[in-house]
């Protein structure tokens, strides 16, 4: 039974772990070739390993999304090996200043909140969020958008924003701005690509479990509390967004651009 990207080159920032390594896998298991970009090489090198357990070609390249250079390098690397990129999931990001890819992560809130509201928080702190978070994606797609127009092929390109990019959380502008700004950019973005044959779509997850809400979720009391305010009753599945990508990245949604998906379990409903 054929895949729905059965020859088709994907690319994944952020894919060593989470949402982009679900991605990835996901990607690969409907028939994609994955390029995996991060910054955390051991655990990218995994997903290559299970990508190609697959039966899917794979490799890595080392990405910092903050830098434009790199970005290119990432675009050029892609188009060398391939030719070309069908898809492009820009999940790379941080929920806060001091977050490290891959690792668990307090969240975007300090635990002492009023350390981390905008009146308080080092100005490098916000500053280093959307770098990584809002500029970083603009990079991104900025790379493969240029080649998929001179290269005339389309394609789908997918941002990774969150739920936060509606709801504001106190302790947490940076994060919940860096976000909005993502929803912003994809709409803008599709709207300037769309007669080029480029989607560009988005995705605002919910509470979903990775490495970056690890922390939160081992506390009881407070991972409780949480789920006490998602009508399904439980955390997301990076599976849940990988599918929702998967969606959007494929022919089924061949007339969506510039939207958004919040896959969140009712979390931010209304």
């Amino acid at each position: 039974m054929a895949g729905r990207l059965d020859g088709k080159v994907a690319v994944v920032t952020g894919g060593a772990s989470g949402i982009g390594k679900a991605c990835a896998l996901r990607f690969a298991h409907e028939g994609a070739d994955i390029v995996v970009a991060d910054l955390d090489e051991e655990r990218a090198h995994e997903t290559v390993a299970e990508v190609k357990a697959a039966g899917r070609g794979s490799f890595f390249v080392r990405t910092d999304t903050s830098k434009h250079e790199d970005c290119e390098e990432l675009a050029a690397r892609v188009y060398s090996a391939y030719g070309r990129a069908n898809a492009l999931v820009a999940a790379a990001g941080i929920s806060h200043a001091l977050y490290v890819s891959g690792k668990e992560a307090a969240g975007p809130v300090s635990p002492e909140r009023e350390a981390s509201f905008i009146i308080n928080k080092p100005i490098e702190y916000w500053e280093k969020v959307l770098a990584v978070n809002l500029t970083g994606v603009m990079y991104t797609n900025r790379a493969f958008a240029r080649r998929m127009v001179e290269h005339a092929q389309g394609g789908s390109i997918v941002n990774i924003a969150s739920g936060a990019a509606k709801i504001p959380i106190p302790g947490a502008a940076d994060y919940c701005v860096s976000k909005a700004g993502v929803w912003m950019l994809t709409k803008t973005l599709a709207l300037e690509l769309a007669p080029r044959g480029v989607r560009v779509n988005a995705i605002g997850p919910g509470f979903i479990e990775t490495p970056m809400t690890a922390t939160a979720r081992a506390d009881e009391a407070r991972g409780q509390q949480i789920l006490s305010g998602i009508p399904m009753g439980r955390f997301g599945r990076p599976e849940d967004i990988a599918n929702t990508a998967l969606f959007l990245a494929s022919d089924e949604a061949s007339y969506f651009t510039g939207e958004i998906l919040f896959p969140d379990g009712g979390l931010f409903t209304g």
